[in-house]
């Protein structure tokens, strides 16, 4: 029985081994799978965290963007309401010249020149555009179409009937124009 109590003490021996090392094993693994979550979780908070800090860069750009954009065309409305009074200026010169009257036409002019600069200085361009261009539906509006007065001024500007205005890059108020045909 010796022999046989030997064995089953060395069975039982090497079985609290083996599940000893097995519970050291266990512990070992669940460590390192610990180990690996908080590092899975901090590169997921560090990839949250550097795409909301991006999306808020993102919007830091665009709110300013739109801010400068707003700036540059708040006065729109304003130099909208101006434009006829620049065109009726022109038109004011256009007839007072025809006539012998120097000091009235230098009058007119003066107040045309200022009006003009006063609006340059908000931002206001003129689209220049003239007789014999091509025609840019892009930049300007085509009023009606007339037969070419020659072979080399087919689908170019003829006349401009009404200047165009932009304000910064944005047009706002295509000249008006008559092309060839």
């Amino acid at each position: 029985m010796t022999t046989e109590n030997t064995e089953i003490d060395q069975e039982l021996e090497e079985t609290t081994l083996d599940n000893t090392n097995a519970g050291e094993e266990q512990v070992v693994v669940e460590e390192l799978s610990l180990e690996e979550q908080l590092t899975q979780d901090l590169a997921k908070e560090k990839d949250k965290y550097l795409r909301l800090f991006a999306e808020f860069e993102n919007y830091k750009r665009r709110t300013t963007k739109e801010r400068i954009e707003l700036f540059k065309t708040a006065n729109q409305e304003v130099l909208l309401a101006l434009l006829p009074i620049l065109d009726d200026f022109d038109r004011a010169i256009t007839e007072i010249s025809k006539t012998d009257d120097g000091p009235l036409l230098e009058g007119v002019a003066l107040i045309n020149e200022k009006l003009k600069t006063t609006l340059v200085s908000k931002g206001l361009e003129q689209v220049d555009v003239k007789a014999g261009d091509a025609f840019d539906a892009d930049f300007a509006e085509a009023i009606t179409q007339i037969p070419a007065p020659s072979e080399k001024m087919k689908g170019k500007i003829v006349d401009v009937l009404e200047k165009g205005y932009k304000l910064g890059d944005k047009i706002i108020r295509f000249p008006k124009v008559v092309i060839g045909q």
